[in-house]
């Protein structure tokens, strides 16, 4: 954001407090303007990607068809986004001072600039992902949440599936078009990709997550419906895909986006659309090394007082790999998860003065990606009649180590991702797209905050689980240091998966995931420490000024009351509520 927008929604905070605007509402009127093109933006963006919707909830998109990711349709996508913006640049921002509309105002042109920069990437030309940006993944989970209760329901679950064929032919151009422009994916997430869609094509039909509806269903004419589709249709189609990649694909070396045209522009752009913050690359990856050091430090002082000894890299290695630190089985992994869980959902209270009645349940991910390693979180629904839920990363869990899962079930539950995206999906004040649409510096910055937040409420069991959160803050401070690493400063991919694992506590099967995931998402990766390091800074200035009227409760329930807002606006929400405690 910059400066002179940060500055315009200073004056809207702060002129709320002391005054609303005098003057006559000009016509057509600032506010309805203001949520109309919030309301089609929000709108427009899941009917555009209806596919990410089992994400955040959202409750209007279509159900009957995947996102049109063609070069027409993305083009007239980009066209609407720049009449969107235009249309709020044209409002007179001054008249919403002291309104919501001036906090809906900032995030939706932040975003909607935000999408305008990203273009730079092309990113649909080259989307070949092992992570949740693969089309592989986003399908799952869509389906995963299909709803297939009525006749009505289950008439667009079989017209989505029946449509899958057209979306993967979609991809499948897109790829031809990128390999035209000399957009590529790595030659190594191409490998990944093809190890999972072999993993799907392998799987018995009532065995593969693109089947869950019709498992889902005791209408057997709806089921047998589906499974002729599947068989004529997505099978044959996702088949398709997999042999383009194996017998004409060919990817790049190197791992990093500045192999693409524009590759360093892409990334700085990424790394402001992720983040909110437009950063250079160099000062993100030295912060990253400062950082490391300073957690490292921290691992020292654990590993000399509970285990005895000042051989930090010693004893990393000792926890990946010794079994009395590591699972013995799937079951025993997922008991450790819930157990947090529920030692989290048990302490919030004294700390938030707003806790939402949502549940959350706990699942391992489908087969063909358990590779994928840590933790994701999907938002429920605002009614609640579906649960937030939390996937867990459960291959080969003898591998895996049980110093870190605490701290991801704090980060994906409570105090993280699951009370955080509750508290804005229930709040039926805040405009829909504050409720469903967020930022990640803030998102995930939030989440990781409350990893260290968990150890101020005493949830951590043991020294190992302590040494894990330092360990997974260390893992987010390497991000830092490995993504503009491999993205702009010319690292390979052995060389980013050599440095976490030299700092953290984690396996080489995480690791390889988590690198290969980076070259798949520029700038991602840094948006957790960046936005967790703000939201540290705010509360220690909120309490050096407060003092003794400081309030936990308040300050959380203040950091949360917008939604997954930007850092920038997050600052300047913050600066105002100290100023109306004091």
């Amino acid at each position: 954001m910059d400066a002179k927008l940060n500055n315009k929604f200073l004056i809207f905070l702060t002129l709320g407090i002391v005054a609303a605007a005098c003057s006559p509402s000009p016509e057509p009127d600032p506010a309805q303007t203001v949520n109309a093109v919030a309301n089609d933006f929000v709108d427009g963006y899941y009917a555009q990607y209806p596919e990410e919707v089992y994400e955040v909830g959202f409750p209007n998109a279509p159900a009957d068809r995947f996102g049109d990711h063609s070069a027409a349709s993305l083009a007239a996508w980009d066209a609407q986004v720049d009449g969107w913006l235009g249309e709020l640049n044209a409002v007179d921002v001054s008249s919403l001072a002291g309104t919501p509309e001036a906090v809906t105002w900032m995030f939706a042109h932040e975003r909607l600039h935000a999408l305008v920069d990203r273009r730079i990437c092309r990113t649909e030309l080259w989307n070949v992902s092992p992570t949740w940006t693969g089309w592989q993944t986003t399908i799952a989970s869509t389906l995963a949440v299909q709803p297939v209760d009525t006749p009505e329901q289950r008439r667009q679950a079989l017209a989505r599936i029946q449509d899958l064929q057209r979306f993967i032919d979609t991809e499948i151009s897109n790829l031809r078009r990128g390999i035209e422009e000399n957009y590529l994916a790595p030659n190594t997430n191409v490998a990944a990709v093809i190890g999972q869609i072999s993993s799907l094509l392998n799987s018995t039909m009532d065995e593969s997550p693109f089947f869950d509806p019709a498992a889902r269903s005791d209408n057997a004419e709806f089921a047998a419906e589906y499974r002729r589709a599947m068989e004529d249709e997505v099978i044959p189609a996702i088949t398709r895909y997999r042999d383009f990649l194996s017998n004409e694909y060919e990817g790049r070396d190197g791992i990093g986006v500045s192999n693409n045209p524009d590759g360093k522009a892409c990334y700085r752009a990424s790394v402001r659309y992720w983040s909110s913050l437009d950063m250079d690359p160099e000062n993100i990856h030295r912060t990253g090394l400062s950082q490391v050091g300073r957690i490292r430090s921290e691992m020292l002082a654990v590993a000399k007082e509970s285990f005895g000894t000042d051989d930090l890299d010693g004893l990393l290695v000792e926890l990946k790999t010794n079994p009395e630190y590591t699972f013995a089985s799937e079951e025993e992994m997922l008991e450790h998860v819930e157990a947090a869980v529920a030692r989290g959902k048990a302490a919030v209270h004294d700390w938030f003065g707003h806790v939402p009645d949502a549940e959350m349940i706990v699942v391992p991910y489908p087969a063909f990606e358990k590779n994928s390693g840590g933790g994701f979180y999907a938002a429920g629904t605002a009614d609640g009649s579906r649960p937030g839920t939390y996937k867990v990363g459960t291959y080969n869990p003898t591998s895996i180590s049980k110093a870190g899962q605490e701290s991801t079930a704090f980060h994906e539950g409570y105090p993280g991702h699951h009370l955080q995206i509750s508290i804005a999906l229930m709040n039926e004040s805040l405009h829909p797209i504050l409720r469903y649409m967020y930022v990640s510096g803030s998102a995930e910055g939030w989440a990781l905050y409350t990893e260290t937040l968990a150890d101020e409420m005493g949830l951590y069991s043991s020294p190992v689980t302590r040494l894990g959160m330092l360990s997974d803050e260390a893992h987010r401070a390497a991000r830092l240091v490995v993504d503009p690493g491999i993205h702009v400063m010319g690292w390979t991919r052995q060389q980013a998966i050599d440095y976490v694992l030299e700092n953290t506590a984690l396996g080489i099967d995480n690791v390889s995931y988590e690198i290969d995931r980076y070259a798949a998402v520029p700038g991602q990766a840094t948006s957790y420490l960046l936005g967790s390091l703000e939201i540290q800074r705010l509360r220690a200035n909120a309490e050096r000024l407060l003092g003794e009227r400081f309030d936990i409760r308040k300050f959380h329930d203040r950091v949360l009351a917008n939604g997954g807002v930007t850092l920038p606006m997050l600052a300047i929400s913050i600066d105002v509520w100290i100023g109306e405690q004091m």
